[in-house]
């Protein structure tokens, strides 16, 4: 489980509580044809559409694709494509939406994780001005990861609205990590446990994470 089940389980949420979801992930890469062999098929993107329930088109969700498994600026430049930053803000933007609506927008690697042309996630979410939802792994290292991702996020004067914690293997042992965190950050801090995949990852998830992820939809 990682960005994409956690965006799709909020998206989700929403949906089940009557809300409205706008998601976008922007670009995608490591993408396969379909099967007509006519256009690349983001499984990312669509998992985003199935589980917000939206009538906005893949094309919508996802309008960048891009075959090769690498970052997407690189996988845009094997390709013999460039896409900037003002691509990706443009393919974000959701008219229809109102101030009861929610946009979910995930973006492709980590916080400095290259996404376009001389351009970083960072800069994607700077752009945007949305809080931030931050998905670390639970293992060793996660909190020194979690807590310089957390001071690059809120030095660009983003707003930090949770921190998840992601497990990895079935029945995990207590390794300290939660507890760690939780004491050195303000933020609401959220333990994912290891869920066995299915063919909608995202309902389990969904009704696992309801009563913390409830904090984040108001």
């Amino acid at each position: 489980m990682g960005k994409s089940e956690v965006t799709a389980a909020l998206a989700a949420l929403i949906a089940h509580k009557g809300g409205s979801v706008f998601p976008r992930k922007p670009i995608e890469s490591g993408c396969q044809p379909n099967h007509q062999g006519e256009r690349l098929f983001p499984a990312d993107g669509y998992m985003l559409q199935q589980a917000s329930q939206t009538a906005d088109s893949l094309e919508t969700v996802t309008p960048y694709r891009f075959e090769p498994a690498l970052s997407p600026e690189l996988a845009a430049r094997n390709s013999g494509t460039t896409i900037t930053l003002q691509q990706l803000v443009t393919a974000c933007e959701t008219p229809m939406a109102t101030e009861q609506d929610r946009v979910l927008v995930e973006g492709a690697g980590g916080f400095y994780s290259p996404i376009a042309e001389q351009a970083l996630n960072a800069d994607l979410a700077v752009a945007l001005g949305l809080p931030v939802i931050l998905v670390a792994e639970d293992r060793l290292g996660a909190i020194n990861q979690t807590l310089l991702a957390r001071h690059a996020i809120l030095s660009h004067g983003l707003t930090l609205a949770a921190i998840i914690l992601n497990q990895q293997q079935q029945q995990q042992p207590d390794n300290g990590n939660l507890a760690s965190i939780q004491k050195r950050v303000t933020e609401l801090v959220i333990p994912l446990p290891f869920t066995v995949c299915g063919s909608a990852p995202w309902m389990e998830l969904r009704k696992q994470l309801e009563p913390t992820f409830s904090a984040l939809y108001r």
